[in-house]
């Protein structure tokens, strides 16, 4: 393993260096690439293999988590009018249609983009489904059975060897098959889908797959606890990377490795002394109550986030958390009704999630539980980036299943998760 060091060369050039260490609110991230130091420009991942400009990093930013930041965004939007290769009406638009003629146009029709981070993903309504489209409120007026309009944030391009399920939906995990050649699919999907590019071929797809494989990504530092790997503690990217199932990229996790304590990296801090103790015990306090924290019978937290050390689901299990329910709608995203042919009342929803791979009405709302690792590098959170913060989410979980905080466990809480 060799740490990336600091960005010294453009794209164009013969070697780029990834821009690590990465410093976020919460400290700094860290990103190691196993088998050599420097990163050969000649990569798939950096170039443009289709017809807009956009290669892989456009979306998968190394100093961002490998994915996008809001503030990111908005700089890159000032420097090049609205130009820069992520600006494109396909999916970086709230409609592909969207008038992008002028600057002012192109703010409006990025809008989501530049607040959120999230990229329209188009998807229609499943043949067979056992639910019906009943009702679209679009405010952008494409949206249709034919296409519905999602918002969705870019997953992170990093720590995949612990994936259970490709993408928000799981679209390009259709079971059968192993991991690596699932993320060869996605991989060509994304070329084909945000590049505007033919089907590239597959030596570039396991190049792509390949490289981002090499790559692990955790919080190393925190502002508050210092080095997280100081005193006995296994936090940063380096003891993620050995953790003996890496990589799992050919099958699921076994089920008979889960335990009870799905993490175990700030065990040491539970007793912590000297400087920077105080933070330490929050981090351990915050851990704890992650793996054993119970609301009416069942744990709160591991229940849906028990891949250890990483905090995925390590069965591919998809959840309803009620982000996208009408009443956390926001007026700038569409809303979609849907009657099931079982009946009951209509569902009204932002984003029908797993739904719309499985044709199945109780899918509705689902989404895949993503990886916790690096989690300060990459806000805002969600599928649909409608929490600024680790605050909010822990908020949003409170007020949805009724969890209890007493004293300091709500910054214990976020203080484990901005550790990762």
């Amino acid at each position: 393993m060799a740490i990336i060091a600091l960005l010294t060369a453009a794209i164009g050039g013969q070697q780029i260096h990834l821009g690590m260490p990465a410093p976020n609110g919460s400290g700094v991230a860290q990103t190691l690439m196993s088998g050599e130091e420097f990163v050969s420009a000649d990569e798939p991942f950096f170039q443009s293999l289709g017809t807009n400009g956009r290669s892989c990093v456009t979306c998968h930013a190394p100093k961002q988590g490998w994915s996008l930041e809001p503030a990111d965004i908005q700089r890159r939007f000032v420097a090049s009018a609205g130009r820069d290769p992520l600006f494109r009406p396909v999916d970086g638009a709230t409609s592909p249609l969207a008038d992008v003629t002028t600057v002012a146009a192109r703010r409006d029709a990025y809008a989501l983009l530049l607040a959120r981070g999230v990229i329209r993903v188009g998807l229609p309504m499943p043949v067979g489904a056992d639910f019906s489209l009943v009702g679209i409120d679009d405010p952008y007026g494409f949206a249709s059975e034919a296409e519905l309009s999602l918002f969705r944030r870019p997953l992170p391009a990093t720590n995949l060897a612990f994936l259970s399920a490709v993408m928000w939906d799981g679209r390009e995990t259709p079971g059968g098959r192993t991991m690596t050649a699932d993320l060869m699919l996605q991989a060509n999907d994304a070329t084909v889908g945000h590049a505007q590019a033919a089907p590239i071929d597959e030596v570039t797809r396991r190049r792509i797959v390949d490289f981002e494989l090499r790559l692990t990504t955790a919080q190393s530092n925190d502002r508050g606890a210092g080095v997280l790997t100081a005193d006995g503690a296994t936090g940063g990217a380096r003891a993620l990377a050995a953790q003996p199932y890496w990589p799992f990229i050919n099958s699921r996790l076994d089920p008979a490795s889960l335990t009870t304590e799905p993490f175990t990296i700030f065990k040491a801090w539970a007793t912590a002394v000297g400087p920077g103790s105080a933070a330490r015990q929050a981090i351990a306090r915050g851990q704890t109550l992650f793996n054993e924290r119970t609301q009416n019978g069942r744990v709160m937290c591991t229940g849906c986030h028990n891949t250890p050390n990483v905090g995925s689901n390590s069965t591919g299990a998809f959840f309803d958390i009620g982000v996208t329910s009408a009443e956390r709608r926001a007026p700038d995203v569409p809303l979609y009704t849907f009657r099931c042919d079982a009946g009951g009342a209509p569902i009204v929803t932002t984003d029908p999630g797993r739904a719309l791979i499985t044709g199945r009405c109780t899918d509705i709302g689902r989404f895949k539980v993503p990886s916790l690792r690096g989690l300060a590098t990459r806000a805002p959170y969600f599928h649909d980036g409608s929490a600024a913060t680790l605050e909010d989410v822990v908020d949003h979980y409170e007020r949805r299943f009724g969890f209890v905080f007493v004293g300091s466990d709500k910054a214990d809480l976020v203080a484990f998760l901005s550790a990762l």
